[in-house]
């Protein structure tokens, strides 16, 4: 029998509900339960694809393709268990489907209104493929209030009644905030944000309250009171200093108990936390620590490199150094001598991104890396501008460019317009839309045998990894570029994609046109990044 959580948030955004539900579906798995997370997101875009990483952070791909909010990262990261497209629905993939069967005349000439077609909807995305697993949880974005999410609380509290008490449970997570002045924690936002979700039916079991310091027992027993849960149920959200400390921390305030003892479930025995105790010990207690520079184009919202820091803080785990990200905005590297600003990093890593601005200086970085023999990985973008500044400064090719930025006289990188997907061929055209149309989810690549990148891989030939990218490097100047030392170490199956890039005769130089921070969790640190974090402290013991 499947059970579903509800999460939902109030009072103010960013408290970590993501977090909470990852948090909860990891204490789930260590008492031998299988899980399932999905977040439904109540803005109008179809997906997050074509929005600003400044408005939303980054953008999480699933294997199949799918592009999603970065919420699911933080799911896979503590679970293990890979998401996919059903695992993220918006206001706007709701109301396109909805209005794409009405004009198939599925709703046989019924009007369609938002009660009870856009419910329905958003229902059936809760229920499908649900069956298999232990618990489903569902965290609702935005916050409670917010009029754009009233069809998604609608849905919710109508599938509580259809599945009753005994298969669905609503957590709430608030904020208790201390106000320094009266020298209290203030309970009301809690009080008044259980009225908001009171309004539209929905009385929540748990409240996860996020603070910055330990709620009294009598300030618990009065939310208890107020908000009509039980003391037991208040469950205190405090800061910690890494997030993977954050399971412990709500089994130590009992979380995963009061869920189990909702359902009635067993809840007396304790959790197998031991790798996650693990993670927290290595966090706490480093060997060393290496400084590695990030140089990229939305620094100013480190939400849009999630993913990446977390990967880098795995790769340290696994090296059992602290990781210290100077986070480097790329066009500071376009001044004159300012690129020396790299002097004594350990390692420099140029992420993805898209657009002209920024490049001279993400080109700028490659280069100190490659002439000052500082290890470095270039992600997506990052691979593009390797090879761009190899043409550049060392095949003599003054006018390699890409495409993105315009028209220009060598296209060493180029839009793609065809690609292979297993027996399928994927096909997009210039000035086409944008959304879902670039080359998304795994893809397989062959690795060059007696590469660096084999060796990262411990010798396996071939990969799957996730890719987001419109724009290719040209095979057709693999040759040129192979001359100077850059060797194309992976291929796309059929030979025609570089998928991979390396220097044979640097310490630690790897292009990759895919993104390997979106596989990385702390338990299974992507190994890119663990090889990458062991250069950089192979590094710092030189200079």
């Amino acid at each position: 029998m499947t059970r579903f959580v509800f999460i939902t948030g109030g009072v103010v955004s960013s408290l970590g509900k993501g977090i909470a539900s990852a948090a909860l579906g990891a204490l789930l798995q260590a008492r031998g339960y299988s899980v399932r997370l999905r977040k439904l997101d109540p803005y109008l875009n179809v997906d997050p694809g074509t929005m600003s990483p400044y408005q939303h952070g980054e953008v999480y791909v699933t294997d199949d393709g799918a592009e999603t909010d970065l919420d699911l990262g933080h799911y896979e990261r503590f679970t293990g268990v890979a998401a996919n497209r059903l695992d993220n629905a918006t206001t706007g993939k709701i109301y396109a489907e909805v209005i794409a069967k009405e004009r198939r005349g599925d709703y046989l000439g019924a009007t369609v209104q938002v009660i009870p077609h856009i419910t329905d909807a958003i229902k059936d995305v809760v229920l499908r493929e649900s069956s298999s697993f232990d618990f489903v949880l569902v965290e609702i974005g935005g916050t409670v209030g917010d009029i754009e999410g009233l069809p998604f609380l609608e849905a919710i509290r109508q599938l509580g009644n259809e599945l009753s008490p005994a298969r669905s449970m609503f957590v709430h997570l608030t904020l208790v905030p201390y106000i320094p002045s009266a020298g209290e924690l203030k309970t009301k936002p809690t009080q008044h944000s259980v009225k908001e979700l009171l309004n539209v039916g929905i009385q929540p079991q748990m409240l996860i309250c996020r603070c910055d310091r330990s709620i009294p027992d009598n300030e618990r027993r009065k939310i208890a009171s107020f908000c009509n849960v039980r003391t037991e149920a208040v469950i205190p959200a405090l800061d910690v200093t890494t997030i993977y400390d954050v399971p412990i921390s709500y089994h130590d305030a009992g979380m995963d108990r009061e869920v189990l003892r909702h359902f009635g479930l067993p809840h007396e025995n304790e959790p197998d936390l031991t790798r996650w105790r693990h993670i927290v010990e290595t966090v706490r207690a480093p060997e060393g620590e290496v400084r590695i520079a990030v140089v990229g184009k939305y620094t100013n919202l480190l939400d849009s490199y999630k993913s990446l820091a977390e990967a880098l803080a795995h790769g340290g785990i696994a090296n059992k150094v602290k990781v210290q990200l100077d986070w480097v905005d790329s066009e500071v590297f376009e001044q004159p001598d300012s690129v020396q600003q790299l002097d004594g990093v350990h390692g420099i890593l140029v992420p993805g991104g898209f657009g002209e601005r920024g490049t001279m200086g993400k080109i700028a970085a490659v280069r100190f890396a490659r002439e000052r023999r500082v290890p470095f990985l270039g992600i997506c973008f990052g691979m593009q501008m390797a090879v761009i500044e190899a043409a550049r400064n060392l095949a003599g090719l003054h006018g390699a460019s890409s495409t993105e930025f315009g028209p220009c006289e060598i296209p060493v990188v180029g839009l793609l317009t065809e690609w292979a997907r297993g027996n399928d061929i994927e096909r997009r055209r210039a000035g086409g839309d944008l959304g879902g149309t670039m080359r998304l989810g795994a893809f397989a690549a062959r690795l060059a045998e007696g590469s660096l990148v084999r060796e990262v891989y411990d010798g396996v030939m071939e990969i799957s990894e996730r890719h987001r990218h419109r724009y290719e490097v040209n095979i057709h100047y693999r040759e040129a570029l192979e001359a100077t030392g850059l060797r194309f170490s992976g291929l796309s199956p059929d030979g025609v994609l570089p998928e991979i890039v390396e220097y044979p005769d640097h310490p630690w130089f790897i292009g990759v046109q895919y993104h390997p921070e979106l596989k990385s969790k702390p338990f299974a640190p992507h190994p890119l990044f663990e090889g990458f974090i062991a250069a950089a402290v192979a590094q710092g013991r030189l200079v």
